[in-house]
């Protein structure tokens, strides 16, 4: 498996009240109106997935986020052209941080070049997004008190397992050992199409726990997460089951899982209500599984299975 890449840190100055939702995104034109190309604007294509940003707005660092998809060309709000759109996710802080208050410690540590701050600790009007030293980094953890600690918590239970995936998918993108054709099967296999869901297809019809058979409704699910499995086991058809979306959700998380005797097996983290709201039927026996499939079911059961906070482990179609 790829290692993840080193984390950056970057600086947002935002220019109005700081949103807060996992619809965030940030927005620059592709370029002035001059024709020149600002540093905030090459910063954003400079993002990665899973990298942090302190938010300033109205004069205090207000939120954490998290970049979770590179920048894409996009349209800009209320008529404003193309531009760069990074979508990111935005945990707003309990207790803000007036830099003006702690330039004595930050002064120094400042960029060189291209601040988002002034060294009395107001914003810097000309920058939107800066890469934040490492050395300042730290200072503002330890200035926020555990704060940025605690949103790394929540961004690991949140969308942690997504990031891998992306980390992943942005590594095959480059590889150059492997045809075009197969970086192109192994990226759809992600989301459960292609070469993959036309393997399980063969053997796997409908729904395991549901018995639903109309297969516009099943999800193509790996078993061994896609971001975990070597080449072979993300294409690998007995790497994965069909399964309604609602069970598909359950056994992505690790709330369900499936003994070797095809046994329902539920997690002591799933709240009782789910169980009678969606008609889940206890004891149950799913039926048998192919000899491969069992390997990869012994993985689930030992990696994701009953693990709080597992999150989000298999994109499917």
């Amino acid at each position: 498996m790829s290692e993840q890449p080193e984390l950056q840190y970057w600086w947002v100055n935002h220019r109005q009240a700081m949103t807060t939702g996992s619809g965030d995104s940030l927005w620059t034109p592709l370029q002035g109106k001059s024709g020149a190309v600002s540093e905030s604007m090459r910063n954003m294509t400079r993002v990665q997935p899973g990298d942090l940003l302190f938010v300033h707005a109205e004069g205090a660092v207000r939120g954490i986020g998290v970049a979770l998809h590179p920048a894409l060309e996009a349209s800009g709000p209320s008529g404003r052209g193309r531009g760069w759109q990074l979508p990111v996710r935005i945990f707003e802080l309990v207790m803000p941080l007036d830099p003006k208050s702690h330039m004595a410690a930050l002064k120094e540590l400042l960029p060189v070049a291209h601040s988002p701050l002034r060294a009395s600790g107001v914003r810097n009007p000309a920058i939107y997004l800066a890469s934040v030293p490492e050395p300042m980094a730290e200072a503002l953890r330890a200035l926020l008190t555990g704060q940025v600690e605690d949103v790394e918590a929540q961004i690991k239970a949140a969308v942690e397992s997504e990031l891998a995936d992306d980390w992943m998918e942005t590594a095959i993108r480059q590889r150059t050992d492997i045809a075009p054709e197969h970086r192109q099967q192994l990226i759809r296999a992600r989301r459960g199409l292609g070469v993959f869901r036309r393997s399980l297809e063969q053997f796997e019809s409908a729904c395991r726990v549901t018995g639903l058979l109309d297969r516009r409704h099943l999800r193509a699910c790996h078993i061994k997460p896609w971001s975990a499995s070597e080449d072979r086991e993300k294409l690998d058809g007995c790497n994965g089951l069909l399964l309604s979306p609602h069970i598909a959700h359950l056994f992505a998380r690790g709330y369900i899982s499936f003994g070797d005797d095809g046994a329902l097996l539920i997690s002591r983290h799933l709240n009782p209500a789910v169980l009678s709201a969606w008609r889940l039927p206890m004891p149950y026996n799913v039926g048998a599984f192919q000899p491969r499939q069992l390997e990869y079911l012994a993985y689930h059961r030992r990696e994701i299975f009953d693990k709080p906070g597992i999150g989000r482990r298999a994109l499917v179609s």
